[in-house]
């Protein structure tokens, strides 16, 4: 599989001696487990833990490299500048605009950039790579995020709108329950705890095309969830899977908007719709 290549990526260097005690302290990764060659997902949370913003970071020489969506970098490096006050950190925007990703048996792609943590807990390796190394043809990293399960905000969620429950970050890499406290932390790990989460991202399945993104997902006429991304008969979205799994159980059709989906959660998540609120609970 060729490199594909992603306009709408941009990226933030954090650097200096103070660097990681910084970023450890401010965001859901717990970067001090990071490999060398691994790429996770992150988000800065509001106090309220919600996602303000959402990246994936990895190392670069004594630094980090945090790639996030182009529309998001200014504003999240105005936010880290913020929290920064006296630490030995610096922050700066990286000319090199767009990240290649490749997945597949591209030996060229896979030796030169990080590996994806997300793709890798599914069962793939996908690396990630600053620049234009690719073929721009993101419809096919598309329809790979949504056959792995794999969620990006403004495609299936708003930002400040969502847990990182929502879009599995507990499960992907993206959400640490072991590390000290940071932004937004005591309300993910009372979720955690509780076993409060029960939006979750689901693969949506059809027999004809999807309707468009921002679709509402109904059972009985009662909102079950949101359509997020979409590639033919095929999409994601974030769902209350007890309202979903209740649906299911009892045969009540699955509408986007009018046409009959079918909802499966992502294999590797090990999550399972519930059929009963007991079940949802436990």
């Amino acid at each position: 599989m060729p490199a594909v290549f992603l306009k709408d990526r941009s990226l933030l260097s954090v650097g200096g001696a103070d660097a990681q005690s910084f970023l450890q302290n401010l965001i859901t990764t717990d970067i001090t487990s990071l490999a060398a060659d691994e790429a996770r997902p992150g988000a800065l949370l509001t106090p309220q833990g919600k996602i303000l913003f959402d990246f994936m970071i990895w190392q670069d020489g004594d630094g980090y490299m945090i790639e996030t969506d182009a529309d998001q970098r200014d504003a999240l490096l105005k936010r880290l500048t913020m929290y920064k006050l006296r630490a030995a950190v610096t922050l700066a925007p990286v000319a090199e605009e767009g990240i290649s990703v490749c997945w597949g048996e591209d030996a060229d792609g896979i030796n030169q950039g990080v590996r994806d943590s997300r793709f890798a807990t599914a069962g793939l390796t996908l690396t990630r790579r600053p620049g234009r190394h690719g073929v721009s043809a993101e419809a096919l990293y598309d329809a790979l995020r949504i056959a792995h399960g794999v969620a990006i905000s403004g495609s299936d969620f708003s930002l400040q709108d969502a847990f990182p429950h929502d879009v599995l970050m507990d499960l992907n890499g993206g959400l640490s329950f072991k590390k000290g406290c940071y932004v937004g932390q005591e309300v993910v790990s009372r979720m955690q705890h509780r076993g409060t989460a029960r939006r979750r991202v689901v693969t949506v399945s059809a027999a004809t095309a999807l309707p468009g993104t921002g679709t509402e997902i109904t059972a009985a006429g009662k909102p079950v969830g949101t359509l997020g991304s979409v590639d033919g008969g095929s999409g994601l979205a974030i769902v209350r899977i007890d309202r979903a799994g209740a649906a299911m159980a009892e045969g009540t059709p699955l509408l986007a908007g009018g046409t009959a989906v079918s909802l499966t959660l992502p294999q590797w998540s090990g999550l399972v719709f519930p059929t009963s609120p007991d079940e949802a609970s436990a």
